[in-house]
This record gives C-alpha cells, sequence and structure tokens, in this order.
C-alpha cells in the first residue's frame, strides 16, 4: 500500500483544514486522534465541547485539544453562517429563521465553513447517510464549473499486478448514480481521470465498459456507452479514452488486440468506468471477494471542495485514510 504512504505523507507535507461534522462519534474521534498526532490535518470537530473533551478523556485520546472545537450552539459565528445559508438559499424560498435553524446542523454548518473560506474540506457518513451528507454540499458547495453530478471512485488494490499500475486501478462510479445518462457517464468519466492523476498520481487511462466491444453487440445500453465516450472526449480532448469495451478486453492485451484492434486503452486501462451503480457496486465487491482486493472510499469526485462521505460501518482506519485523501483532494482545488 505505497500510494496510501505516499498520501499520508502529502497530507503531512502541506496541512489542510478538514472539518469533521461527526465530532461527538467516537470512531471520528479515535481516527482524528491519530490525524492529529501525525500532524497529516489541521482537523475541526463539530459539537459539544464538554462532551468531546470528555470522549477523548475516557478513551485517552491526548491530541484531541490540537483540534478546533466548534459548538453551534456557543459559536460567535453562527449568525455569519446563518446569514450566508440565507443569502445562498432565499432565492429558494428559506427565510432567515429557518436559516437560523439550518445552519446549526452540523452537515450544513460543515459546508457553509468551506464556503466562507474557514475549511478546505469536510468528512462525514459514520452516523450519517448518503443523502444526508450530500445534500447540504448540494445546497450550499455545489459542483464544479461544466459538471453537474457528483459520482464516487474507488481505489482497488489487487493483488495482480499484471492489471492497472500494478494492481491498482479505479472503478467508478461505485457509490452515488443509479443510471447515468450519457452525459452523466461522460462527466464521470472525466471527474474519475482527475481523481487518477490527483489521489493515485497516474496518468489515466480510461475504459468505458460495457457487455461489448466495439459493436459485438446492438442495444440501446450499448449506444449510452458509445455516446459517453464521445462526450467525454469532447470535454478532455486530450484524455486517454476508449469505449465501449467489455472488462476483459479493457484489462488484458491479448484480448484487448483481438477485441479492439488499434485501440491504445484495451488491455492497458487503469480506470474501468461502469455504465451504472448496479454493475459498479457489484463489481468492485466480487473483486474484493473473489480476489481478495482492498477498496478505498469511495471518493466523492464532481464537487467545487472536497466532500466526502463514509459508510456508517466504517473503521477507524477508514476515517483515517479519509481525512488524508480529502487533504490531497484539497491541495488543488
Amino acid at each position: 500500500m505505497e500510494l496510501l504512504e505516499q498520501i499520508m505523507a502529502k497530507a503531512k507535507a502541506n496541512p489542510r483544514r478538514i472539518v469533521l461534522p461527526e465530532g461527538t462519534e467516537l470512531r471520528t474521534l479515535k481516527a482524528a486522534d491519530i490525524i492529529l498526532k501525525e500532524k497529516a490535518a489541521r482537523l475541526i470537530l463539530i459539537g459539544n465541547q464538554d462532551e468531546i473533551n470528555r470522549l477523548a478523556a475516557e478513551n485517552m485520546l491526548t491530541s484531541i485539544d490540537k483540534a478546533t472545537i466548534i459548538d453551534p450552539e456557543t459559536d460567535p459565528k453562527m449568525s455569519n453562517y446563518a446569514d450566508l445559508l440565507f443569502e445562498i438559499r432565499k432565492s429558494k424560498g428559506m427565510t432567515l429563521e429557518e436559516a437560523t435553524k439550518l445552519a446549526k446542523d452540523p452537515l450544513y454548518l460543515g459546508c457553509l465553513m468551506i464556503k466562507n473560506g474557514d475549511a478546505d474540506g469536510e468528512l462525514a457518513g459514520a452516523q450519517n447517510t448518503t443523502g444526508n451528507v450530500l445534500r447540504p454540499a448540494f445546497q450550499i458547495v455545489k459542483t464544479l464549473p461544466g459538471i453537474k453530478v457528483v459520482s464516487g471512485a474507488l481505489l482497488m488494490f489487487t493483488p495482480t499486478p499484471q492489471y492497472g499500475e500494478n494492481g491498482l486501478l479505479i472503478f467508478a462510479d461505485c457509490a452515488v448514480n443509479p443510471n447515468p445518462t450519457a452525459d452523466e457517464l461522460a462527466q464521470i468519466a472525466v471527474c474519475t481521470a482527475d481523481t487518477a492523476r490527483v489521489i493515485a498520481g497516474m496518468e489515466p487511462r480510461v475504459a468505458m465498459l460495457s457487455f461489448s466491444s466495439k459493436g459485438s453487440a446492438n442495444h440501446e445500453l450499448v449506444d449510452k456507452v458509445v455516446e459517453a465516450t464521445r462526450i467525454a472526449k469532447v470535454m478532455a480532448p486530450d484524455l486517454m479514452i476508449d469505449g465501449e469495451l467489455q472488462a476483459d478486453a479493457a484489462l488484458v492485451p491479448s484480448i484487448g488486440q483481438s477485441k479492439a484492434p488499434g485501440s491504445k486503452i484495451a488491455g492497458h486501462a487503469n480506470v474501468l468506468v461502469f455504465p451504472d451503480l448496479q454493475s459498479g457496486n457489484i463489481g468492485y465487491k466480487m473483486v474484493e471477494r473473489f480476489a481478495g482486493a482492498q477498496a478505498v472510499g469511495p471518493i466523492l469526485q464532481g464537487m467545487a471542495a472536497p466532500i466526502n462521505d463514509l459508510s456508517r460501518g466504517c473503521s477507524v482506519d477508514d476515517i483515517v485514510r479519509m481525512i488524508t485523501i480529502t487533504a490531497n483532494q484539497a491541495m488543488v482545488v
């Protein structure tokens, strides 16, 4: 897992301000303690200070005092954040009274801190659903220019060095969009290529996956992938991308040469873009179980600032890794 060590080293070399809205969640606090010991980020914990200090003392978390703690009930800047939320949402009918109440919600407050320039990124989801994490992000931080869809990429560390970059591949979208349109699929491809460069430090070779390779089957599902590939090439003319490709044609050189002769991607892909959430989610979990791969993520992409979502079953190590990944994303946004 040399890449994960590199991600940690980059985070330590240039610590970013990462806000953790679930500041009283124990796994989050334990991960925060590790990050603060390593000096890998400047952490902001949202929650009641007395409760955070009590949990830290009970669990012998000796570095939590190095974090900034923001209590929505007492912080002097809350009126500023409420005003900011009101300005952003008043065209949607939000009143100042509603904004004042909603700004105290830690997930909204985290995004408001980013929007106000008080934080560089956010990580949540240990005790909140993906929908709850993303809702304020869409309303406040919004998406990157030219991008309308947020997606989730996974770093897949496999024991098969002949594939990807010495066994490392990036899968997307495995987390957010059930059935993306061709345009959305193209955006996912372009964003995942950026994740490959920023987080994995590799030049992306993107395969747009299907059950067909270069016209071997005719179906509207294949047409969507073909159109998505065309749109992605327009969006990012220098991107190395090809499709539609079956998974074996994308990964195995001899099969790629047979099924897609002349393709620079076939047989050499390191980024796999799945046509929908069903195939992406099933695919990565099968690779995890059958091949013994380790999946790291999902890394949310497409937001105007780094906002990442955790599984509610996440471990302390998962949170530590995702804080450092969020910090790496924050260096380039």
